[in-house]
């Protein structure tokens, strides 16, 4: 998904499992209906990511659009509440 020899990029992205998926998973056009079967997908790529929780520092910070970290964009907003920001990961 990520490309870390661009500039800039931090180190840990190289090691992102979504390294070796279609980016376009990361990035759906909608987080309700059909598009739910996307964000789960890219939603279980981010689960067995040993670098999720830069991932989702880095989305905070930069305010990215997308599946970072294994949240949507919607639920890394303030003033969501905290069961809907729960990345994705082993349950």
């Amino acid at each position: 998904m990520l490309h870390a020899d661009r500039a800039g990029s931090p180190g840990w992205m190289a090691r992102g499992a979504c390294r070796s998926e279609d980016p376009e998973l990361f990035f759906p056009i909608a987080a309700v209906g059909p598009a739910l079967a996307q964000v789960s997908s890219a939603k279980a790529v981010c689960g067995r990511c040993p670098v999720q929780a830069s991932c989702l520092s880095y989305a905070l910070i930069t305010q990215q659009d997308g599946i970072w970290g294994g949240t949507t964009p919607e639920e890394r907003r303030p003033g969501t509440p905290p069961a809907a920001r729960r990345p994705a990961g082993p349950r």
